[in-house]
């Protein structure tokens, strides 16, 4: 059963960027890549959602993408069911409008800090009183949530049927029964009232309010009974005297409220409210509502990008295969109509060396590839005219790391590590994308460090792309018949971001070295002013 986002968030309030990776399960990325291809900054463009249930499962679907073509194929149909549908659409948005209204009522019941009787709620996550106000708000968010999506007619759309049906089941639980209510507080504990049905047990009716018009008429009952039958012996008040002597009991109010607002709140609201909070059908439902969020996100991202955008056509085959035309980032290129766009393919070659100067556009088209598999195996559009993919069962992006301390191999020790463990970890059906190789050693050891690994990557099947100023070492594959040639276009010195075929064998370090100011002319400029104003 797989975690559900109520499940991974802290004990104090909701995160919307849950750590995916903490449990140490495999999945499509690792923490490395997360970061090397930057997921946080997609997700920061990609986030069209109005909910917080909604953000928290973009992030997990960013964390964890999905690997199985059918399930990616089946999201893409409930995308294209909901664009294509303006009535549904209106109707979903306004359940997920509603939702982002109220369903901090939830996490305030959840997660709020009770403040105790006479404390005043200065944060949003504080609650003053006994509580009966958030349980009310909170509870009702969850029942008004399910009658909305009950009025949500069958769709084309299997995912969207099953998310939908996921709210909907929610009115089978026992968490929906309690928030429900009526809720029993007896000897076997918190019960619904289907779990009462045929129990002679006593047991108390919990009423979200201070107000319990039943126990205070029971108390002003006993207080006659006992004058009415006992005037003289034990009382010496008589039935007249009641309303003058009621003045009296005011006082034992002041103790009214705390016993029994003390008594809902800590045998009735917080264990009701942990047991939401490790609810497995709460979590699903939360899931589902940010599902929904999610799907309707995917929609403005595409109407809010600027260019073309299309949903990936994913098929089968024995390795992984990508073509693209005219891909662009999914982050640089947002709102960016000038940004310049590359088709892409990469077949039965299995392997594209790309060279060219520094500040050309090799990194930034690399991360391009990536960000755009990882968007396409999470169901969403991708900024590309078309494209056709294959499901990557790994993605994999690695990017020269510094050596620690604790590390007796060093820097080439060190990233020779992580090269080893994505070799170990790929299959021909997985995307590996490599930032320079065997840095922190000798040219003729990175030479021929280089060269075994890539060989091992080619014979092992799947897609590898190699970044690298190392024009030699890219003759030499070429010269064996292994491997695509790629480099980035300059013209008059500048370069056009174009991806085209060739070998690059220039760096441009001094056209870099004077854009950061740090040319050799900039250096003896430095020194002469430094050695004029010591003079």
């Amino acid at each position: 059963m797989k975690s559900t986002i109520l499940q991974t968030w802290p004990e104090n309030w909701p995160d919307t960027r849950s750590n995916w990776f903490a449990d140490g399960e495999p999945g499509v990325i690792d923490a490395g890549a997360f970061s090397a291809i930057e997921v946080d900054e997609i997700f920061d463009t990609l986030n069209h959602t109005q909910t917080i249930a909604g953000q928290s499962v973009l992030y997990r679907s960013l964390a964890k993408p999905l690997d199985s073509i059918e399930a990616i194929k089946a999201k893409q149909q409930a995308v294209e069911a909901i664009a294509d549908d303006a009535e549904l659409r209106q109707q979903l948005q306004g359940i997920v409008e509603q939702a982002s209204s109220n369903e901090k009522n939830l996490y305030l019941l959840l997660y709020g800090e009770f403040l105790g009787s006479f404390g005043t709620a200065r944060e949003d996550n504080e609650i003053e009183g006994f509580g009966y106000l958030q349980y009310k708000r909170g509870t009702r968010f969850m029942l008004d949530l399910v009658d909305q999506v009950k009025a949500v007619p069958e769709t084309q759309s299997s995912y969207l049927n099953e998310v939908l049906g996921q709210i909907k089941n929610f009115t089978e639980s026992r968490a929906y029964s309690l928030m429900k209510g009526p809720v029993f507080i007896s000897e076997q504990g918190i019960q619904s009232k289907q779990e009462r049905k045929g129990s002679w047990i006593p047991a108390i009716i919990f009423k979200p309010n201070l107000f319990k018009p039943l126990l205070i008429a029971l108390f002003f009952g006993v207080l006659w009974a006992l004058a009415n039958f006992f005037p003289t012996s034990l009382f010496s008040i008589s039935k007249e005297s009641i309303p003058v002597a009621s003045i009296f009991f005011v006082p034992l109010l002041l103790i009214y409220f705390p016993v029994v607002g003390g008594f809902d709140r800590d045998s009735c609201i917080i264990p009701l409210r942990n047991e939401f909070k490790t609810s497995q059908a709460v979590g699903e439902t939360l899931d589902a509502l940010g599902q929904l969020d999610e799907l309707l996100a995917f929609i403005k991202f595409r109407e809010s990008f600027g260019g073309d955008l299309a949903l990936p056509q994913f098929i089968e085959a024995d390795h992984h295969r990508i073509n693209l035309v005219n891909a662009r980032n999914p982050v640089l290129a947002y709102q960016n109509p000038e940004y310049v766009g590359n088709d892409f393919q990469l077949d039965d070659d299995k392997l594209v060396l790309v060279t060219g100067p520094n500040s050309g556009g090799k990194t930034a088209f690399c991360k391009t590839i990536t960000q755009i598999q990882l968007l396409g195996q999470i169901g969403c559009y991708v900024p590309v005219k078309s494209t056709t993919l294959t499901v990557a069962d790994k993605i994999f992006y690695q990017v020269p790391e510094i050596s620690h301390l604790d590390d007796g191999e060093g820097r080439f020790g060190t990233e020779l590590k992580r090269t080893r463990d994505i070799f170990l970890a790929t299959t021909a059906k997985s995307l590996v994308v490599l930032d320079e190789l065997s840095e922190g050693t000798t040219f003729e050891e990175k030479l021929e460090s280089s060269s075994n690994v890539l060989n091992g990557f080619y014979r092992k099947g799947n897609s590898t792309i190699l970044i690298t100023h190392n024009h030699q070492l890219v003759d030499n594959f070429v010269a064996e018949g292994i491997g695509l040639p790629k480099q980035v276009e300059f013209a008059g010195g500048a370069p056009t971001y174009k991806l085209i075929e060739g070998i690059s064998r220039v760096s441009h370090a001094d056209r870099v070295a004077k854009k950061i100011g740090f040319s050799k002319e900039d250096i003896d400029k430095y020194l002469a002013d430094s050695k004029g104003g010591a003079s």
